[in-house]
């Protein structure tokens, strides 16, 4: 299955500067492998060193949180628009 993964501004530098990619891939987890080795600059910045979305990062497939499905596991079908997003923070001290 191909994916569009869209790269939100924060994490396009360590992707090369794009917005988004296409990703083979059944499930999620599968995108996201895949996704790091495309560009390995994303290899800790979406998931943790215990294998899991990060804390702060949401993944959505086609709008729907990947928290609320099978996380990792959710599967994805051709076509699909898969979103990362990682929470900001920040600001004056």
């Amino acid at each position: 299955m191909a994916v569009v993964v869209r790269l939100p501004a924060v994490l396009r530098a360590q992707a090369g500067g794009s917005s988004s990619a296409t990703v083979e891939g059944a499930t999620i987890g599968e995108v996201i492998a895949n996704l790091v080795t495309a560009y390995p600059g994303l290899d800790g910045q979406v998931l943790g060193d215990d294998g899991a979305l990060r804390r702060f990062v949401n993944v959505y497939v086609n709008d729907d949180d990947v928290r609320y499905l099978q996380q990792l596991g959710t599967k994805v079908d051709d076509g699909d628009v898969i979103s990362i997003l990682p929470a900001v923070a920040g600001g004056a001290g």
